[in-house]
């Protein structure tokens, strides 16, 4: 099966939601929530994410998490990954309590693909295109159809020599060559279905426009910031949390565009 016709049968059984002018979505994906051991790339930036997380939740928005929520090929155990980040599930559950919350799952958290869904499309109320999301594995073979052997050779050869400062050649994050095919498929996806289509997987943020209808949400464990993109007003912003300093010296967590606002069309 070709890379097309997998995100095709992803979307298949996506989640349906309405896409309207008053429409506040924020779309986050790749947190990789581990145990808090030194493998744990998301602790770092744990501080980031849950100030983002309010600031979205007192201003209305719904909050989508486009797959790798927690790193369980790494890990065994949810319950140690939810016990470390208590916090960030509670604030979690608020936005779940609310309906305004979709979770789904991407290849390093399949192991919860039958309580979460596969992909989600914002269906534009407004006549213009539909926002479809997936995780983005669907691109890749090796993560996708073989992810029980990516999976075994993250957990007992890969994590072992991250410690060392070896990075893994399978994965779309850290290996160029893989992630440049991975988003030709995505690209080439957006030309066959003319739609805009939103991943994560490769870590590498990015906004829709005049280059195409693409867009990647980056991820929760880059160097000192977070990546995210907001759907406001019919239009889309790539943003990053990070630290900052005052005048006074003093940190404080900022928000910052990167690219946008562009129109969704």
């Amino acid at each position: 099966m070709s890379c097309h016709k997998r995100i095709d049968r992803a979307l298949k059984r996506a989640v349906r939601l309405p896409l309207t002018c008053h429409s506040r979505y924020v779309v986050i994906s790749d947190c990789h929530r581990g145990e808090g051991s030194s493998n744990d790339n998301f602790l770092n930036n744990q501080h980031l994410y849950y100030a983002a997380l309010e600031h979205y939740m007192k201003r209305g928005f719904y909050y989508l998490e486009l797959g790798d929520g927690e790193e369980l090929w790494e890990n065994r155990h949810m319950e140690r990954i939810k016990d470390c980040h208590s916090d960030v599930y509670e604030m979690l559950e608020r936005f779940e309590k609310n309906c305004r919350a979709i979770r789904i799952y991407g290849n390093h958290n399949m192991e919860l693909k039958d309580s979460l869904p596969e992909a989600v499309i914002l269906e534009n109320r407004e006549g213009g295109r539909d926002i479809c999301m997936i995780h983005g594995h669907q691109a890749d073979l090796f993560n996708s159809v073989f992810w029980k052997l990516s999976r075994f050779l993250v957990r007992y050869l890969w994590k072992p020599l991250e410690r060392s400062g070896v990075n893994d050649p399978t994965s779309a994050a850290r290996n160029y060559r893989k992630t440049v095919r991975y988003e030709k498929c995505l690209e080439e996806w957006t030309v066959m279905h003319d739609t805009y289509l939103a991943a994560g997987h490769s870590h590498r943020p990015r906004l829709s426009g005049d280059e195409g209808l693409y867009m990647n949400a980056g991820s929760c464990v880059h160097p000192r910031c977070i990546t995210a993109i907001e759907l406001e007003n019919m239009e889309m912003t790539l943003v990053k949390w990070t630290m900052a300093t005052r005048s006074d010296m003093t940190l404080y967590v900022a928000r910052e565009v990167l690219e946008g606002p562009v129109s969704i069309k």
